[in-house]
């Protein structure tokens, strides 16, 4: 930014609340002034648009209650103070990167601002001002909508009330002052060459996950990644205590060019099967999580920006009491007591070894190109019955068919990769393409050492796989499953990060672990409500029905989801299609043929 430039920005926001209203903002706050006192409804009668100097303010939705969800409005500057470059919003990476780093601008603008703007109290959800500003993952998202020299950036605001008597002073204040002059300077004060930075770190992530799959790798962990977040609660990089920058073995090092010029060096893991060992406490749980998270793009700084893996990897675990519908499972799981079907297994309270089952097979119907699976939250009789449990356990009596016999196979007949965190069986070495232990969060490739040991100690296990593996049956969800009947109501709402409900049931994702955000749960009920009622309507069958939707969401954008005619959708964020499918497979009134 020039000094002219800056400085004439500076002279404008500093008299900014003077100069931005004109007589349509004007004739929002004569409205405001004299509703002031009335009943809360009155709030209605200002929903519309008002034009501002360098901005237009659309109030989309009035809450009809201080307590009830907030109002939706959006603010438009145009024109831009300095248009965006076309190439930022050709590239779909490169228009969510952007989009992404102005909301989160707009965030730290409105993080700045809101105590003022709270300051004179008032109930319920008075003063809010609020947008679905990122974490540390970048995500496709209607928060902010970018046009070259347009900016479209979307709020909720709670209105002002005492009781439920409107605050109208507070409300003009706050809808024709404070609203604008936090969108103004978030869009005309940030830094170009910061934005600028985002975006091409945007580019690397591109450029690296073309090179995996143009390579056949699967994963990559950049040098210099530092992999540990802060808490179990918390997805922001460890900063303090011993924290260990990745490194990768020579054997596994690869250098990738990146379009700027430069290159980056790293771990690059190819397909295959690939096994993370180690003792406790030596860093194999977060390099998984690690890279199961790296199937989205972080933003610079997050340490985990350049871990990238292939976007269709997924957590595989064990997940008792889940629901499930008609999964074929006979790869791992036939012949139950009883004569119990596992072609169309269904079961209103899956075992750890049955669902783990099932949760592979859902996977494979959605096309994973890469399993990702921890010993520690798997069924231990899911991975591995050893020579001593089969001489015992004849395999007669025993209807699982470890994963340990069909992990080589998933592989070199069906493409399926596999990178798995193992502890305390060494009965995998014969299957593994590579071996990395984990020595005080430093990795090492002990490839040849494993196979040596897995030459020289026989495990004299027999191998248990059966018939081949068989492709996962297609399945077509019946459009009656879908009933969000509550009362003489219709509900279907997202509770935080990992549960929907769904009229009178509940639909809990807390073990879909590759979901992050909570806007991608209110992304998935709103999907969940379109895919029920057009597709599964229409015959079509699970894939299908997700892969045109996903068709409809890249051409038309995500708003095309929302359920709400005349109202910004501004906070819903893209999952990805085996969240969703996830989300499907786990209602408990699904119903498939």
């Amino acid at each position: 930014m020039s000094r002219y430039r800056k400085n004439t920005v500076e002279s404008y926001m500093d008299n900014l609340p003077e100069r931005m209203l004109n007589l349509k903002v004007e004739r929002l706050e004569r409205k405001l002034q004299a509703i002031d006192g009335k009943g809360y409804k009155a709030y209605k009668e200002i929903q519309g648009s008002y034009d501002g100097k360098g901005f237009t303010l659309h109030i989309d939705y009035v809450q009809g209650d201080p307590f009830a969800s907030p109002s939706r409005i959006r603010v438009v500057v145009n024109p831009l103070s300095k248009p965006f470059k076309a190439e930022w919003l050709e590239a779909a990476w490169r228009r969510t990167a952007l989009e992404d780093f102005l909301a989160r601008e707009v965030g730290q603008a409105i993080r700045t601002k809101q105590p003022a703007a709270k300051r004179d109290g008032g109930t319920g959800s008075s003063g809010l001002i609020w947008i679905d500003a990122p974490g540390q993952e970048v995500l496709m998202r209607t928060a902010v909508v970018a046009r070259l020299e347009q900016v479209e950036v979307r709020l909720s605001v709670g209105l002002p009330a005492a009781g439920r008597r409107i605050l109208g002073k507070q409300a003009a204040g706050l809808l024709c002052r404070v609203v604008p002059d936090i969108v103004l300077q978030a869009m005309s004060g940030f830094s170009w060459e910061v934005l600028q930075e985002h975006l091409r770190t945007a580019d690397r992530q591109q450029a690296i996950r073309e090179y995996l799959k143009r390579e056949r790798c699967v994963a990559f962990v950049a040098n210099g990644a530092i992999l540990p977040r802060e808490s179990g609660v918390s997805n922001r990089p460890l900063s303090r205590g011993n924290v260990v920058p990745f490194q990768a073995p020579p054997s596994m090092e690869r250098s990738i060019p990146l379009p700027d010029g430069t290159t980056i060096t790293g771990m690059a893991v190819p397909e295959g099967v690939t096994l993370i060992v180690g003792g406790g406490y030596h860093g194999k749980s977060t390099l998984l999580q690690a890279i199961e998270r790296g199937v989205y793009n972080h933003l610079p700084g997050d340490g985990r920006e350049y871990v990238i893996t292939d976007e269709s990897a997924c957590k595989i675990r064990a997940e008792d009491g889940r629901r499930v519908e008609k999964v074929d499972i006979t790869p791992f799981i036939s012949n139950l007591p009883f004569g119990k079907d596992t072609n169309r297994f269904t079961t209103e309270d899956a075992s750890g070894s049955t669902s783990q089952a099932a949760n592979i097979m859902e996977a494979l119907e959605m096309k994973t190109r890469c399993l990702l699976i921890d010993e520690d939250t798997s069924a231990t009789n899911f991975l591995v019955r050893d020579a001593r449990m089969q001489r015992l356990v004849g395999k007669e009596k025993e209807p699982i068919t470890p994963f340990i016999d069909r992990v080589r196979e998933l592989y070199d007949r069906h493409g399926v990769s596999t990178i798995i965190v193992l502890g305390g069986s060494g009965d995998y070495f014969d299957a593994a393409d590579r071996v990395i232990m984990m020595d005080e969060y430093s990795p090492r490739d002990v490839t040849e050492e494993a196979l040596a040991i897995a030459r020289e100690l026989d495990s004299r296990r027999q191998m248990e796989r059966g018939e081949g593996f068989t492709a996962p049956t297609e399945r077509y969800p019946l459009p009656d499953s879908f009933d969000a009947a509550a009362g003489k109501k219709e509900k279907i709402s997202a509770k935080g990060l990992s549960a929907i409900l769904i009229g009178r049931s509940q639909v809990d994702l807390s073990n879909v672990e590759q979901l992050a955000d909570p806007s991608q749960t209110r992304a998935i009920a709103d999907m969940l409500r379109i895919l029920f009622r057009r597709s599964f309507s229409k015959g079509e069958g699970l894939r299908e029905a997700i892969d045109r939707l996903y068709e409809q969401v890249a051409g038309e954008g995500l708003d095309v989801i929302s359920p709400f005619r005349g109202q910004h959708p501004g906070d819903l964020a893209l999952p990805r299609k085996h969240e969703l499918a996830a989300a499907v497979n786990r209602m408990r009134t699904l119903r498939v043929k």
